[in-house]
């Protein structure tokens, strides 16, 4: 047994919008484990305006339900851990509360360079609300004044592959020096460099006096090779700086860690791309997170990420956007039950003011989910549009190409029931094929992503040891028959060799009585052209799966979902969907 495993305590501390947690993990009996957590809201307006009240009191909870001294008389945590097991070894830290941080990205050609910068600006809560390229036909004037008019707070520059274009690209930066210049001093952005590397010398010459200056290798060093991986470092960097300025004593959070500080959606991907790599590789590994101010999008295969961050869209202060990128009528069709518009409305503004609000009605209760399903909707099409090469297995719903789906956030872990957060999830992400989905119920993604880059044990022995909840495998066939007609015959082999037969028909959703945790090898014999996931319409096969908390569900609802108009039908149908899944 190594000395890693005899000694080393984890702390992790995950600052989001609405609240912050303190997760404790250490060794028993050889294996890493999750302790315990502590919850505080986060601290950030009122009378605090202070992140790091929230963290203080987050670990002082954690103290009273571990058990553990983990502070001393100054409220410091106390490292390394003593023999009477007070105190922690490492500290690890995310955040992810903050506003949207408003980017104007500056590149040469719209679909290679500034395309690279866009997906940059999305691995982190960045919205990109500028650009300027070489096509720009704005005389240099208006280029700046659309500058000064974003006010941004991080400007991106990219383009010129490496000893490539250098005098189109030093046309640019002098916009943007000029910008800079003409900013108030205390509003000036921070600028991130990650073009041609050839012209670094000329950039701090040009940026350095009006900005401050962050330096990453080539985002696009050649047409046909991008490198976000490579500019990540800096880019946080000037993240953290950006940061720091809007909310203060961030910095104090870093030193705490000994510098392991990480935005909570770089954590969250890190954690997707490691299980990427652990799953069935010829699947990836979908991650969904829904959070108060931002939702998070993470699809890996093989180890290889795509990350996009809905920067401003959730289920808290991100109902601005929402409501700016969507109408009510959007959400009002999944309501269960009649709630006026006006009442909908209402609460929405309510929320608004009151990011943390719990739902206290039935009435508001179905409000807050509805919104979750149009959150995850759009969050779907969103990455479907920045990220080309897995928008055909987004465009449609989370496909058979993701094996399992990862989904964290409140708005689902904290759902009365299971079978509605299993709902909400197939609601906004309309899978097809077969898909096992997994509830992050302790909010821990975040937590072990951060650990992974200084403890890579640690997220595999917790992980190992349940504390994802397996809501079920979900079976999605597609056909194109009318409602109610038998699409497909099913067949369910338990492993104690008792046998269930099921007729599956169009528009249903059933759940086959597969116990949580027990194998079953199901065989599917889909009828006329459904297709059930094997490559073709019409052709069965069999699949292994493993009972959930909600054992295995068959979705024959269609794809796209489509709701019926009659406001007296469509209620009746989500509370039978509802009551399906157990909600």
């Amino acid at each position: 047994m190594t000395s890693l495993i005899d000694s080393e305590s984890l702390l992790a501390i995950d600052v989001g919008s609405i609240n912050t947690r303190a997760f404790l993990f250490d060794v028993s009996e050889g294996t890493y484990h999750f302790l315990s957590m502590g919850s505080a809201p986060t601290t950030i307006t009122g009378a605090f305006n202070d992140i790091y009240e929230g963290v203080h009191a987050a670990l002082e909870r954690l103290q009273e339900i571990s058990g553990r001294t983990l502070l001393n008389d100054q409220g410091q945590v106390m490292g390394p851990s003593l023999t009477d097991g007070s105190g922690v070894d490492t500290v690890v830290s995310t955040y992810s509360v903050g506003p949207v941080i408003n980017t104007v990205v500056v590149a040469l050609l719209s679909d290679v360079s500034m395309e690279s910068a866009y997906r940059l600006a999305s691995s982190s809560y960045a919205a990109v609300v500028e650009t300027i390229g070489l096509t720009d036909r704005r005389k240099v004037e208006n280029q700046i004044d659309a500058i000064l008019k974003a006010r941004p707070d991080l400007v991106i520059v990219a383009g010129g592959t490496e000893n490539g274009a250098s005098k189109s690209v030093l046309k640019l930066l002098d916009v943007v020096g000029t910008a800079c210049a003409l900013l108030p001093v205390d509003a000036r952005p921070q600028v991130l460099y990650g073009g041609n590397q050839a012209l670094v010398e000329e950039v701090k010459t040009k940026l350095d006096v009006h900005s401050r200056l962050h330096i990453c290798p080539n985002i696009r060093p050649k047409f046909n090779q991008e490198n976000i991986n490579g500019s990540q470092q800096a880019f946080n960097e000037a993240i953290f700086d950006i940061r720091n300025q809007q909310l203060g004593h961030l910095e104090r959070l870093s030193m705490m860690g000994g510098g392991h500080l990480t935005p909570s959606a770089q954590a969250f991907g890190r954690l997707i791309r490691f299980l990427s790599q652990v799953y069935n590789p010829g699947k990836g590994v979908l991650g969904l997170d829904v959070g108060g101010g931002h939702t998070v999008l993470a699809a890996a295969t093989g180890g290889r990420l795509s990350l996009n961050v809905c920067a401003g869209l959730g289920v808290g202060e991100g109902l601005t956007s929402l409501m700016m990128q969507t109408q009510l009528t959007d959400i009002l069709p999944w309501l269960p039950i009649h709630i006026s518009p006006e009442y909908v409305q209402d609460y929405l503004f309510n929320k608004l003011s009151n990011p943390a609000l719990v739902p206290a009605t039935l009435e508001d209760l179905s409000i807050e989910q509805a919104v979750t399903r149009q959150v995850i909707r759009m969050a779907v099409r969103q990455t479907a549009q920045r990220y080309p090469a897995v928008a055909s297995t987004l465009a449609a719903g989370a496909s058979n190409q993701f094996e399992p789906v990862l989904a964290s956030g409140a708005a689902l872990t904290q759902a009365p029931t299971p079978g509605q957060a299993l709902l909400m999830l197939l609601d906004g992400l309309q899978p097809v094929g077969t898909t096992t989905f997994v509830l992050d119920q302790n909010n821990l993604a975040n937590a072990l992503g951060a650990a992974a880059a200084v403890n890579s044990i640690l997220p595999v022995q917790v992980i190992d040891t349940g504390v994802f909840l397996n809501l079920g495998t979900v079976i999605s066939p597609i056909s194109s028959a009318k409602y109610g007609s038998t699409i497909l015959h099913a067949r369910v082999e338990l492993e104690n060799g008792s046998e269930n037969r099921v007729e599956v028909k169009q528009g249903s959703l059933m759940v086959l009585p597969v116990p949580n945790g027990q194998r079953a090898r199901i065989h599917l014999d889909p009828l006329a052209h459904t297709d059930v996931g094997m490559n073709r319409s019409g052709r069965g096969g069999a699949v292994n799966v493993v009972g959930g908390v909600l054992g295995v569900v068959i979705d024959a609802r269609g794809r796209p979902l489509v709701l019926p108009p009659d406001d007296a039908r469509r209620q009746d149908m989500i509370k039978k969907w509802l009551w399906r899944l157990g909600g």
